[in-house]
């Protein structure tokens, strides 16, 4: 498994209906791309849920680096640079998965997601830092789905969750709104640890 996301910060008074509109005209165009498990459309929005920007800032959960290269040497990736400008793909690889016990992957779009970011100290040792992060996926009735996946170049750890309602009160991180999300083959994305 691997993770992607790229974040489009957009000006403090663009009008996100334009995003919103993208969305609802293309989202269903990966809903069926070979080797994806997710692709959740995020976007934030100034003022809301804390944040000071705007953004777009899709989050893609790939079960196979050839859906992944397909996707980011192909034509989605090309329009999306064409129209904002090619952004920095931040990437990570997946450590573990949690399908949501509650309402859970395949009973609906979920509404909201979080991302947590975490550098690992120095001298840490990763897979003690990755297996304390699998003991703590979230278990909660709104879960969707949750992540865990780690940027061996920065030693960085991401925990990444979707909600089936509004993120629990008291979950850190950053928060998104949910517009879509294509799910091809999130069901093939095995839960539990991965490596």
């Amino acid at each position: 498994m691997y993770a992607i996301q790229y974040e489009i910060t957009l000006p403090a008074d663009y009008d996100m209906g334009i995003i919103r509109r993208r969305v609802a005209d293309r989202g269903h165009l990966l809903d069926a791309h070979p080797g994806l498990g997710a692709k959740a459309y995020l976007v934030r929005e100034r003022g809301e849920d804390g944040s000071p920007v705007n953004a777009y800032a899709p989050f893609y959960l790939w079960r196979t680096a050839e859906g992944m290269n397909g996707f980011l040497f192909g034509p989605g990736f090309r329009g999306l640079s064409a129209d904002f400008g090619r952004p920095a793909v931040r990437h990570w690889l997946g450590a573990g998965l949690r399908h949501g016990t509650g309402r859970g992957p395949g009973r609906g779009t979920p509404a909201t997601a979080t991302r947590r970011l975490e550098r690992l100290p120095e001298g840490a040792d990763p897979a003690e830092a990755v297996e304390a992060a699998l003991a703590d996926l979230p278990d909660h009735p709104d879960l969707h789905t949750a992540a865990v996946a780690v940027d061996p170049d920065r030693w960085e750890l991401l925990r990444f969750a979707l909600w089936s309602g509004p993120v629990p009160d008291g979950t850190p991180g950053t928060r998104f709104r949910v517009l879509h999300l294509s799910r091809p083959e999130l069901d093939r994305l095995p839960a539990g640890r991965h490596w």
